[in-house]
């Protein structure tokens, strides 16, 4: 299996390993409007696509108000037990304010902090899960066991899109791990 998901990664997305993440300090939060589903490691692929599309179908028929604009996105990853693999997976386009949150959405704040940022980066459309799962891994099994950072215990990680992850060639995006010394 391991094999498998190594080619396959190959395939879909850029090699990350010995990637150095920058250290940035978010000084201020980071609000988004959106939905959340429950999950875990064995289903989370298939959590994550139904979720994108309802919250696509969502986006079609209404409005987010106040969304920032540019525009920007982002999908967190909050809760996880390491015993269950579980977690709360959130996704939401950014806004300037929470004025108004409607029937359907749920509002999340992405605190403030220090953030270990990786980058995404697939080697085509068909590839982001792959890359955010390689990501991930690397991030946390191979990167934060040797940082001497600890996990912050805020929330796990979150993915930031912004123009850069619509790119027909080369697109990206910043997976931003929450840590503390």
């Amino acid at each position: 299996m391991a094999l498998l998901r190594g080619i396959l990664t190959g395939f879909f997305a850029h090699s990350i390993e010995g990637t150095q993440p920058r250290i940035v300090e978010l000084d201020q939060p980071i609000t988004i409007l959106g939905m959340l589903t429950e999950t875990d490691t064995k289903r989370v692929y298939r959590a994550v696509s139904l979720l994108g599309k309802r919250f696509e179908r969502y986006k079609r028929e209404n409005e987010i108000p106040n969304r920032v604009q540019p525009w920007a996105f982002a999908a967190v990853s909050k809760d996880f037990d390491e015993n269950t693999g579980s977690f709360t997976y959130i996704m939401g386009d950014v806004v300037d304010n929470l004025d108004t949150i409607p029937a359907g959405l749920v509002a999340f704040e992405i605190p403030a902090g220090t953030y270990a940022v990786f980058p995404v980066r697939p080697k085509n459309k068909f590839g982001w899960g792959l890359a955010i799962g390689n990501v991930k891994r690397y991030a946390y099994t191979v990167w934060l066991p040797n940082s001497g950072y600890e996990l912050a215990g805020t929330i796990d990680d979150f993915e930031y899109h912004d123009e850069r992850s619509t790119r027909k060639s080369d697109p990206e995006i910043d997976l931003y791990v929450a840590i503390t010394l």
